[in-house]
């Protein structure tokens, strides 16, 4: 079942802006964080990788992780219709599933490495989401969030969001890094953290039961 902050029924416009409309220094950022996530997974995966993204969005960031060394088999999930036809328009050569995080449709351990990136401040049940990456990673885990407060200061200083103190709409999590790093750890050792401005991205690896 859908919970709110799933994403459901949205205008893939809602999603894009942040990569067609951000200007010079937020392309730049936006560059550094897919580097940074690059760097941090690409080590770590086995040749010929079967790797699943969470909460594709509309298909930006799957046009750029699916060239990521070592991936052979990629999919990508999105819970929205409309914003899953998009992001199949956009990477045609990328097979795309209509899944929720909560309820994702693979079998325990099907996946060398699982990325979910800028979707975990959107939900109103981290834990739960988290708990189907953990049970459906044979490998690693791959998440990011906004880094807080630095994420709504920037923000603000840009003169966005005032009358929401530089919140982000859609945002209903906020984590710093110590933050999020506290949110996964019940069920994922911390193997590597990046911090590209505003994010937080870490490497995860799945606890044993």
């Amino acid at each position: 079942m859908a919970k709110s902050g799933d994403h459901l029924h949205q205008d893939p416009q809602d999603f894009i802006g942040k990569y067609e409309n951000s200007g010079r220094v937020g392309n730049w950022l936006i560059e550094r964080f897919f580097s940074a996530a690059q760097d941090l997974i690409e080590s770590t995966l086995p040749e010929k990788a079967r790797v699943l993204e969470v909460g594709c969005g509309p298909g930006y960031s799957t046009s750029r992780i699916k060239n990521w060394r070592g991936i052979d088999h990629f999919l990508a999930g999105e819970p929205d219709p409309a914003v899953c036809e998009f992001a199949r328009r956009m990477n045609p050569d990328v097979e795309f599933l209509h899944e929720s995080a909560y309820c994702l449709a693979h079998g325990d351990n099907s996946f060398d490495a699982v990325i979910m990136l800028e979707v975990l401040e959107h939900l109103d049940d981290p834990p739960a989401a988290l708990a189907e990456l953990h049970r459906i990673s044979r490998g690693v885990v791959l998440i990011s969030t906004p880094r807080e407060p630095l994420w709504r200061a920037l923000n603000f200083a840009r003169g966005k969001y005032l009358g929401a103190l530089g919140n982000t709409p859609g945002h209903i999590q906020h984590w710093s890094s110590r933050g999020l790093i506290r949110q996964v750890s019940p069920l994922f050792e911390v193997i590597a953290c990046a911090k590209p401005v505003p994010w937080t991205i870490l490497l995860l690896k799945p606890r044993k039961a």
